[in-house]
């Protein structure tokens, strides 16, 4: 028998080329059709390049020596010797412990807080009310976080502080909350939840809008009272919403939020106020350590990496949808 003769090198190569051209012809199609909408994504675009992904090469300092005078690629590489020193340096272990007992806080009390009132405020039948109550509660976010510790210091200072007045008044003693370092945690989550836990509910709110209004009506048939619609109903079509706000939030463990703490440190209460942030801004501004400032930085992001990627893969796990 005759055996068929090889074919052509180029024409097993034809049809993967003639596909490539065609998924290259389509691509360009859909960028033409929507030029437009790739226009307004520009700007957009254009800033977390240049403000988010060209200014990572800085991380590079984390492993050199840094020295202003002689610049950037003079300057002497030294590995992880920045780290190895914030590892082993005695108050890691207290900014570590400071920075998460802060976030734990806000994971048990500031998080649930915009879910709990935007339930409350979508049980509520009185339309003007209702936008009332909405407006005045986002009015704190727009207040700078500068105002907020003012007016921290004006209800809680001991030298004529509202607080500290009528607790003289009625137990005839003074509490310095403002030099306490016990009442500093107390007073940052109180904080965050007067300024953000308004305006945190506008996701909910949104969520709770796309809920079937028939789901209510049957379990109103089913004899179900406001509480029961709210726990088998409202909650679980909001669940995806609330898992999703939660792997972000688990993004954001190693960050409490520089100005606010700033603004309430003072050496009085800098054992459990002191975290990662305002460490980063003493070491890296005041002390000019840029390398080592910026090797806790990049160590902070790494934890939030890993943080966000182990919490979305434990969502998956449980059936949820993640972020990706």
């Amino acid at each position: 028998m005759k055996r068929a003769a090889a074919p052509h090198p180029l024409e097993i190569a034809q049809p993967a080329t003639r596909e490539q051209a065609m998924r290259r012809s389509t691509v360009m199609g859909r960028l033409i059709k929507d030029k437009w909408l790739y226009l307004l994504l520009a700007p957009g675009l254009l800033y977390f390049i240049i403000f988010k992904y060209v200014p990572m090469w800085g991380v590079l300092l984390a492993f050199k020596n840094y020295q202003p005078f002689i610049g950037f690629w003079k300057s002497d590489w030294v590995g992880l010797e920045h780290f190895r020193v914030f590892f082993t340096n005695p108050e890691f272990f207290m900014l570590l412990r400071n920075t998460l007992l802060l976030s734990l806080y806000n994971l048990l009390f500031f998080f649930p807080a915009p879910i709990v009132l935007a339930l409350l405020l979508n049980e509520v039948r009185l339309a003007i009310f209702k936008r009332t109550v909405q407006t005045l509660i986002y009015v704190p976010h727009f207040i700078s976080l500068v105002i907020v510790a003012s007016l921290t210091y004006v209800f809680l200072t001991t030298q004529g502080g509202i607080v500290n007045e009528m607790l003289q008044e009625h137990t005839g003693a003074k509490i310095d909350f403002l030099a306490s370092p016990q009442w500093f945690r107390p007073m940052i989550i109180i904080q965050t939840i007067w300024k953000e836990c308004g305006f945190g509910t506008i996701i909910f709110l949104a969520a709770l809008a796309g809920v079937d209004v028939e789901q209510y009506e049957a379990a109103v048939m089913d004899g179900a009272n406001r509480f029961r619609q709210m726990w088998h109903i409202t909650l679980p079509s909001i669940r995806s919403t609330i898992v999703i706000l939660l792997i972000l939030r688990m993004g954001q463990v190693m960050d409490n939020g520089f100005e606010q703490i700033f603004l309430m440190l003072n050496p009085l209460n800098r054992e459990t106020a002191e975290v990662f942030d305002t460490y980063v801004y003493m070491m890296g501004i005041t002390q000019g350590a840029f390398s080592y400032s910026t090797a806790v930085g990049l160590f902070k992001a790494i934890v939030g990496v890993i943080l966000v990627l182990g919490t979305n893969w434990l969502a998956k796990r449980f059936g949820q949808p993640g972020i990706y």
